[in-house]
């Protein structure tokens, strides 16, 4: 009888172990829930995507004036007929040190003599 029972608790430990700690185990199926959550978050960015194309599309095979002219702006730098072009550049935003002379505008310092 105690054979049976020392017998009975190996086996127990061992199916333990293949549980909790083996590659077919618990873990395993942690790490795969895991990267299920991921792809599901994934997929749902991509079917946003497409969700967005899919409205483009048709919006430019319906040939609709302003998806397409929105389109051409975007991608292509369109200027319509009696428009005009502006360009605005942001200031730099570190500029080089003057040397020497002071800069136009500022004003100009004066040492004792």
């Amino acid at each position: 009888m105690k054979l049976f029972v020392a017998f009975l608790l190996i086996m127990l430990i061992g199916l333990q172990y293949r549980l909790w700690v083996s590659d077919e185990g618990v873990r395993s199926l942690m790490s795969l829930r895991r990267s299920v959550a991921t792809q599901k978050a994934e997929n749902a960015e991509l079917l946003q995507r497409n969700t967005d194309l899919a409205g483009e599309v048709k919006g430019l095979k319906a040939g609709v004036a302003a998806a397409v002219e929105e389109r051409a702006r975007y991608d292509l730098g369109m200027i319509g007929p009696g428009e005009t072009f502006f360009q605005i550049l942001d200031p730099p935003t570190n500029p080089a040190p003057q040397t020497g002379a002071s800069a136009p505008g500022s004003p100009v310092q004066r040492t004792a003599q």
